[in-house]
């Protein structure tokens, strides 16, 4: 395939950045979208250019390292699925191809594709954890969690931390993202002891980081490649104001 690629080039946050257009030529429908990315780098470092900076890491949609506005889409076209796991067979001979880095301003850009995403371990390192002292680890199925709480856990902890949400949200919101790090732990015995401190901490540090209010469109979830449900932000929207209540309620 013939494919014509627009790529956002800037050297770092301090200058402005530009779409730069490049062509390829006998692009294998087979191919990943990184490694089409591999192939133009290979081909601008032949020519002495600087490459395309890019985030990845396993290339198998489970680090959430890679993150690439494609067409308009976080992580392109194809539905549950990274940017690692998008082939070239999902585009056409002769397409235009628009790469952009997730824009946030709680994501600043490092350089080209590659954003700053250390606040999203900011939020975890407020409060996405369990603290309390569970002893050594018990047998299995010694604590008795139904079948569906369980799954719903599993559910929330499969967020893999890309920030395909905030990309996709027009308000950059990270909601997604926190709720799912919240229902993890809320909804098991062993994080329910601190789950009203949690919602509390990592909101406040979520709002602190810069990232918006939710917009209330869904399309973070749409967007999620791990499909991660709305109802945990409903969840989150729970615990957050039943922390406040409760806080309120001591202070009184």
């Amino acid at each position: 395939m013939k494919i014509t690629l627009k790529v956002w080039r800037q050297k770092n946050s301090n200058t402005p950045g530009k779409l730069v257009e490049y062509q390829l030529d006998n692009v294998s429908e087979d191919m990943s979208f990184l490694e089409m990315f591999d192939v133009l780098n290979d081909s601008l470092t032949r020519k002495g250019e600087e490459p395309v900076a890019f985030d990845h890491d396993c290339r198998e949609g489970i680090c959430g390292t890679c993150s690439m506005y494609i067409n308009g889409r976080a992580h392109g076209p194809q539905t549950g699925a990274t940017t690692c796991q998008l082939h070239m067979r999902s585009f056409n001979d002769g397409d235009t191809i628009v790469v952009e880095p997730w824009r946030a301003r709680a994501f600043p850009i490092i350089k080209d594709l590659i954003v700053d995403r250390l606040a999203f371990d900011r939020i975890i390192q407020a409060g996405g954890y369990v603290s309390v002292n569970t002893g050594s680890a018990v047998d299995a199925n010694e604590i008795l969690i139904p079948r569906t709480i369980a799954d719903e856990a599993m559910d929330a902890a499969a967020c893999i931390g890309c920030g395909a949400c905030v990309a996709a949200c027009k308000n950059a919101s990270a909601m997604l993202f926190v709720s799912a790090k919240v229902s993890q732990l809320a909804i098991l015995p062993q994080g329910k002891s601190e789950h009203k401190e949690r919602a509390e901490r990592m909101v406040a540090q979520m709002d602190s980081e810069g990232f918006g209010a939710c917009s209330f469109t869904g399309a973070c979830s749409v967007e999620c490649p791990k499909s991660i449900s709305l109802d945990h932000i409903a969840r989150l929207n729970r615990e957050y104001l039943g922390a406040k209540l409760s806080s309120d309620n001591i202070q009184g």
